[in-house]
């Protein structure tokens, strides 16, 4: 079955880094785009990045990320990561990993991340 596990997830210093991974299995995870969301107590869950199949690269659309958010893959690995500098306090949230198969949405638990001195 399909599985999605992400980790890297911790404390951290304002103006840190982290880098996340979100390891996947149970499809075709090469021809899969991925997806990095998070969400925050009483909001929505938002979309972060989209990290693309066939080496479509990756999109990151959070509009405070977008100078300081990463996302790439290894097809070898079945991983997807989110590298993440100059972390601010607002980045805190845990941070999920997704992707869609056949209109499925699957999830993997999240992994927090928290952004505070």
């Amino acid at each position: 079955q399909v599985q999605i596990v992400e980790s890297g997830g911790g404390l951290v210093q304002p103006g840190g880094f982290l880098r996340l991974s979100c390891a996947a299995s149970g499809f075709t995870f090469r021809t899969s785009d991925m997806r990095w969301y998070r969400q925050t107590p009483g909001k929505e869950r938002e979309l972060v990045a989209v990290v693309f199949s066939g080496g479509g690269g990756a999109l990151i659309y959070t509009d405070v990320g977008k100078d300081r958010f990463t996302g790439w893959r290894d097809d070898a690995k079945n991983t997807v990561y989110l590298q993440m500098r100059s972390l601010k306090p607002e980045d805190t949230a845990v941070y999920y990993c997704n992707t869609i198969i056949n209109d499925v949405n699957y999830w993997g638990q999240g992994t927090q991340v928290t952004v505070s001195s």
